[in-house]
Order: structure tokens, then sequence, then C-alpha cells
């Protein structure tokens, strides 16, 4: 027997069911949940990084749980249930797709002798960031809308910096290149340099954010999402400092007793065999 989303929307019901469900989950809230969706999706991007296809299904089946646990939220307040989100995201892709579906609807297709790859890339991007910021205005009520509202404050600091500086660029508040993005590092360096010169710890904290969000923008000039930077480079370091911590541990040497200098030799014999 195979499950189906409707199985999976019943089992959902039976959890939260105050006389039959469970405990834990009966007790849930917004709020609450927001963790697990937070650290599920990291899960999925993981799995995708390590290529673990295998246990793809398994983790993208718990994000979709948090999908299906705000659903049963907005049902229980009826503000709005599952059906609701798919309309929604069905219809809102069919408007953000006219090139695709010229009439917003399933049934108006392109036309068969149209191919996807005589589609201008370009022009396709442009009306979906013009679509993007139409519906940011009807969302907004401030008189003077912003193109950085509705980025979510709740993103990881890399990325929202990335989406913050991405929407600035947009309407041309951005470097002519990446040379230029690097003089901006090397000048918020700078300013790290002399804070710390001056001893000045907490200007030197406020400079390292500047110069993060230098860095970031450098990134997103290359055209590379900066958390993917950061998680390959955990990922690196991680790799070489287990190399080290091994060669150390069968050589009968406590990591505690090594010297930097040990170490950093160890350090680069795992870099040279990468």
């Amino acid at each position: 027997m195979r499950y189906n989303l409707d199985d999976l929307l019943t089992l959902m019901q039976v959890l939260r069911d105050p006389e039959q469900g469970c405990p834990w989950d009966i007790q849930q809230g917004w709020d609450s949940i927001v963790p697990h969706t937070l650290e599920e999706t990291y899960e999925v991007a993981d799995a995708i990084e390590r290529r673990a296809f295998d246990e793809l299904p398994g983790e993208l089946g718990d994000l979709l749980f948090q999908v299906v646990y705000y659903a049963q939220f907005g049902a229980e307040e009826q503000r709005f249930d599952f059906h609701d989100i798919v309309h929604t995201l069905t219809a809102k892709m069919l408007r953000r797709h006219p090139h695709v579906f010229p009439e917003g609807t399933l049934a108006s297709r392109r036309p068969p002798g149209v191919s996807a790859e005589e589609l201008q890339t370009q022009q396709v991007n442009r009306r979906w960031e013009s679509l993007k910021a139409e519906e940011r205005a009807e969302r907004t009520a401030a008189d003077a809308p912003s193109v950085l509202d509705d980025v979510p404050h709740t993103l990881p600091a890399l990325s929202r910096a990335a989406k913050l500086s991405k929407r600035a660029a947009r309407v041309g508040f951005d470097w002519p290149d990446a040379r230029g993005v690097v003089d901006k590092i090397r000048e918020e360096l700078e300013e790290v340099e002399q804070a710390l010169a001056e001893g000045d710890t907490r200007h030197a904290q406020a400079e390292v954010g500047d110069l993060l969000f230098a860095v970031t923008n450098l990134a997103r000039t290359l055209g590379a999402d900066p958390e993917q930077c950061l998680r390959g480079t955990n990922a690196k370091f991680e790799r070489r400092f287990r190399y080290v911590e091994r060669t150390l541990h069968a050589s009968q040497r406590p990591l505690t007793e090594a010297s930097l200098d040990e170490m950093e030799a160890h350090w680069q014999a795992a870099k040279d065999q990468e």
C-alpha cells in the first residue's frame, strides 16, 4: 500500500485531535514549529550537497510535513487550509510564467513549435522580477514601498545580506564590476585594522559586520550563493581538521599536546592530498 497526500493530511488531523492526538503535536503552535522548519530546510540542502539522494525523499517528506503543520494550524483557526496553499501557489506560478502559460491557465500552454531554448532568458527574468515587484507593491500598505520589502528577517544573515544587496543592485545601487567590490573589501578590512589598533573592540565588531557584508556582495557579484560558499569551506575545514586529529591519534599524540607547528604541518599534508 502506498500512502498519498490525503492520508498525510488525515494523519495530521488525528495528531492534532484534542482527544485522540499526540500530546506533543497538540501543544505545538505557529512559533514552536518555525525552528523545526528551518532545521528541516537545512537537512534537505545538506542531503543534496552530499548527493545523498537515497536520503532525500525522507528529508523532503520532513520538510513537507512542516507545510502540513502550518496548513492544519490555519484550518483550525479558519484562516486557510492545505488546498488554499496549493491554489495560491499554482495561481502565482501561472501568473509569473506568461511565457509558458500565455493566458494564465494550465490549459494555455506555450505553442509546441516554440522551444524553451528560443525563449530569451533575460526577458523572462526581467518579467519575473517585474511581477514580483507588482506583488510586493500590492501587499504593502506603505506610502512609499521599498524594494527591500518582504526580505525575511529570519533568513541566515549571509543569505539576507545577499538578498538585500541583490534587490538594491536591481535599481542600480551596485558596483560596476567585481573589482569594485574587492576594493570595498580592502577598505573595510583597513577599518577593522584601525579599530583594533585603537583598541576599540566594539567599533572593530561593527567593522567586521561591514566586512562580511562586502564579502557577501563579492559572492553575489560572482554569481555564487554565500551560504553555499561558506558551507563548502566549513566542510573543507572539517575534513582537514579531522585528518589532523587522526594523524596525531595514530602517532599517539594528544591533540592538546601538539604544537601549532605540528598541527599546521598535518594540515598542509591534508591540503596536499586534496
